[in-house]
């Protein structure tokens, strides 16, 4: 538990909005942010009363702008007393959106209660005999108590997991990074003498994604700048990034490619691949300018600094719409809700994922009323029926279409505004690879290259003086074109734009 003395990590803002620009008549307030640069001196925080704070400024968006600060909590009501307009709000932390990995609760153990000295398991792509490196592989002895062990594939694509060599895995989890599907494996009796091989991607099938685009209203995204805030995004010869920032404290800003995660490559290709590589597939909007803004550290979370100052720099750099396929469950978070609104206030649009915990509470940012929340459903047909993403079918399924279903992952609620596709999807992960993917972080970028091909194709829109009434007239077109797929407004929205 923190003491009074203790520092910790808060964010300052303004009254309303990212910058003391948009306030008129409070002066004084530009003039206090101004003065918090960083460093911040001992004669500088003792000219505005904050001696006592031990506040240090580890980052700004502007002169005026957000501040990243380091106080302690007495220094808080110092600052308070001194500046009682500016809002101190804690820094908060979000995950990516994709669909969450069973969990381990406990640790498989031998009757004597020991240990067991392991097993060891082999898989291969499909009837290739090719290994399955990096795999996450996840072995379940006990489902109902979450008892089993986990472990990753050498290159080799063995795995030695930390169970009885003669066990009986109740159920087998095992996620690629590449090359073939996420899949399910139920009662796998040890020992086993053949690998077990995994569902090739064969990119000549078409996966959901290019189910529906084939159907795709509108142009490929000529004209039109999407920011891709996630963990970054590239290398792939199917990616063409025009440029981005990474906002993550303490990094290079110019290091904007792929953490490592893979996540912010395969939403980017779900937006923007060119579909030019062999047998490659195209992205919904493959013609869009896409940059990336990277908030995510390697291996940690997004700091809701670092992705307010995103939406910042994107706004800055001309996009008309950002994607957020990240969130996390919690009360409203002002500094992102500031940046979003600011974003509406400049004519672009930001759109979140709802979340990926099946409940009826659209998680932030995306129940910010400033962001547009997107939900995930799927089509039937469009996976193996061992894989992952066929234990994501969910309900309701579609009135109109009863191959369509609503993921039983998405979030859902009266926020909602949108679906995409997100269960099975296929797109582009670093170093020229394929992955598949579930989650609402694959139905938003469905949404947004959507939204993107509407206003590629509405030049008088694009066009438009960038404020509220430009961004209120984007939404207003993407709504309009939406569809209901017949799973009700608390589940849709407005449905899927086709």
């Amino acid at each position: 538990m923190a003491t009074k003395s203790t520092p910790q990590r808060y964010i300052l803002l303004p009254p309303r909005g990212t910058t003391t620009a948009v306030l008129a008549g409070n002066a004084h307030l530009g003039d206090f942010m101004r003065s918090l640069s960083f460093p911040l001196s001992a004669a500088t925080a003792s000219g505005l009363g904050l001696a006592s704070a031990r506040m240090r400024v580890i980052d700004s968006t502007h002169e005026n702008g957000l501040k990243l600060v380091e106080m302690t909590p007495q220094g808080v009501a110092d600052l308070r007393q001194q500046a009682p307009g500016v809002r101190i709000v804690p820094e908060l932390f979000y995950d990516t959106a994709r669909a969450p990995m069973p969990q381990l609760l406990g640790k498989a153990k031998t009757r004597a209660g020991a240990t067991p000295a392991g097993a060891t398991l082999k898989f291969q792509i499909g009837g290739s005999g090719a290994p399955v490196a990096q795999a996450k592989v996840i072995a379940f002895t006990d489902f109902a108590n979450g008892i089993g062990a986990e472990g990753t594939t050498r290159s080799n694509g063995t795995v030695q997991l930390k169970i009885s060599a003669r066990a009986r895995i109740e159920r087998l989890y095992i996620y690629p990074r590449e090359s073939c599907w996420p899949t399910i494996r139920r009662n796998v009796q040890l020992p086993l003498s053949m690998p077990i091989s995994l569902p090739a991607i064969d990119l000549a099938v078409p996966d959901v994604l290019q189910f529906f685009r084939a159907k795709a209203p509108g142009a490929s995204g000529e004209g039109v700048t999407v920011g891709i805030v996630d963990t970054g995004c590239g290398p792939h010869p199917d990616l063409v990034i025009a440029g981005g920032q990474n906002t993550v404290v303490g990094e290079n800003a110019a290091d904007y490619a792929d953490s490592g995660d893979q996540h912010g490559t395969h939403v980017a290709g779900i937006v923007a691949a060119r579909g030019t590589a062999p047998a490659g597939m195209a992205g919904l909007a493959p013609q869009v300018s896409l940059r990336a803004y990277r908030v995510f550290p390697k291996g940690g979370f997004a700091s809701n600094y670092s992705i307010a100052k995103a939406i910042d720099a994107a706004v800055a750099d001309g996009c008309d719409l950002v994607n957020m396929s990240l969130g996390g469950r919690g009360p409203a978070d002002p500094a992102t809700s500031s940046a979003i609104a600011d974003a509406r206030s400049a004519g672009v649009v930001v759109l979140c994922a709802s979340g990926n915990d099946g409940l009826n509470e659209v998680s932030q940012p995306a129940a910010d009323p400033r962001a547009v929340a997107v939900g995930s459903f799927g089509r039937m047909g469009m996976f193996p029926k061992d894989s992952v993403s066929a234990s994501n079918v969910g309900k309701p399924v579609g009135k109109l279409d009863k191959l369509n279903f609503m993921a039983n992952f998405s979030n859902y609620a009266t926020e909602i505004d949108m679906v995409g596709p997100g269960v099975g999807v296929v797109s582009t992960v670093p170093s020229g690879g394929w992955a598949v993917m579930d989650g609402t972080s694959m139905a938003c970028p469905a949404a947004t290259a959507m939204v993107a091909r509407l206003l590629s194709a509405d030049a008088a829109v694009r066009g438009m003086a960038r404020n509220q009434e430009r961004s209120d007239a984007i939404l207003k077109m993407a709504f309009q074109a939406a569809r209901s797929l017949g799973f009700g407004p608390q589940y849709e929205g407005n449905g899927w734009i086709k």
